[in-house]
């Protein structure tokens, strides 16, 4: 049986049930819960943290060509626990591993899917110094490590169809911890995760784009999430911003969408020296000003953005409007420019549509 067929085999009783994206607003009864505060702490926080069940580490990248032509690249690892309990070794385990991995252009979009199971080897993420990888995929930090932060310098590798990427990526600030130190509250019911970024990478290396190699630099943005229960069982799925602004500062932010309800809106401005702030709610404004069919369906692929307490107003544009990630629990994500009060680039990812 392939590692696809059994995923979809032990998630068929989440899937009958599932309660918001991908399942996510599904009761989590026995794994650990959420609750502040987050008491961050690094390098442990860069693991694994068996007992809560879904975790993600997830990097996105704007690059510029060598060519003068726009790319993205995203790359995302994913474990999921299927049951509550001690993490089994071996062939007990049921921890399964997904990863998505794509490259971007204004006329391509590349994306690949794949899957391992827990316990043998296929997939993992360690320590001193870090990995994280499942079969030739990987997001690893040399052997020496980055001196005080494990992450302060990682090589990311990964291919499918029609692309490949291996790019260097660097960084000289601390890890940014979100929504209040690290605690993200994502419904007015309770449902959080535990949510650091580190969006202050810069890259360089090469991107292969049907058969063509490129040389690039850019910007890069990981953000590392944790929950049992990240959505509120009425919560649909969310539209998710990463900006790299033309100043050094950085910004996060996010609209969970729910059923007859206000979008729930949330989001951190920071710093260009890193100093996180976390955003007043009623100061945001994400509003679609622009539709796209994609992958059967009308897709809100251009944004207008405000953050009125930092003089933010911005209107966003993707890259390729067609960056439809048709994986298992499809969705869109690409980089997008920006323009407006300032200039810059990001990341868009909407789920749930």
């Amino acid at each position: 049986m392939s590692a696809r067929a059994l995923l979809l085999l032990l998630l068929l009783p989440c899937v009958a049930l599932a309660q918001g994206y991908g399942g996510l607003g599904e009761d989590a009864a026995g794994f650990t819960p959420v609750t502040p505060p987050a008491h961050l702490a690094f390098p442990r926080d860069h693991g694994a943290h068996p007992g809560f069940r879904i975790e993600w580490w997830y990097v996105t990248a704007t690059l510029k060509g060598a060519d003068g032509a726009d790319y993205g690249a995203q790359w995302t690892l994913f474990r999921q626990a299927m049951r509550p309990g001690p993490e089994a070794p071996g062939w007990d385990s049921l921890t399964l591993w997904m990863a998505h991995a794509a490259a971007t252009s204004a006329d391509t979009h590349r994306f690949a899917e794949t899957f391992a199971r827990g316990g043998i080897g296929q997939a993992g993420v360690t320590l001193a110094p870090f990995q994280a990888w499942i079969d030739d995929w990987s997001l690893e930090a040399p052997a020496g490590g980055g001196g005080g932060d494990a992450l302060a310098r990682l090589r990311l590798r990964a291919g499918g169809d029609g692309f490949a990427y291996d790019l260097a990526l660097t960084s000289d600030r601390p890890p940014v911890p979100e929504g209040q130190d690290g605690y993200s509250l994502k419904s007015g019911a309770g449902q959080a995760s535990y949510y650091y970024s580190q969006p202050f990478y810069r890259v360089t290396g090469e991107l292969t784009l049907d058969g063509r190699r490129i040389a690039v630099t850019g910007d890069a943005w990981l953000d590392r999430e944790w929950s049992s229960q990240p959505l509120g069982p009425g919560q649909l799925g969310w539209d998710w911003f990463a900006l790299h602004l033309a100043s050094g500062e950085k910004v996060m932010l996010y609209r969970f969408r729910s059923q007859g309800a206000p979008p729930r809106l949330a989001g951190t401005w920071i710093a260009a020296d890193g100093r996180p702030q976390p955003l007043d709610p009623a100061t945001i404004r994400l509003e679609p000003v622009g539709r796209t069919r994609v992958a059967g369906r009308e897709l809100p692929t251009a944004w207008h953005v405000e953050v009125a307490s930092h003089g933010l107003a911005l209107d966003t544009t993707a890259l390729n409007a067609q960056s439809w990630m048709g994986t298992t629990y499809a969705y869109w994500e690409g980089p997008i420019r920006l323009s407006g009060s300032t200039s810059g680039t990001g990341y868009l990812e909407m789920t749930g549509y």
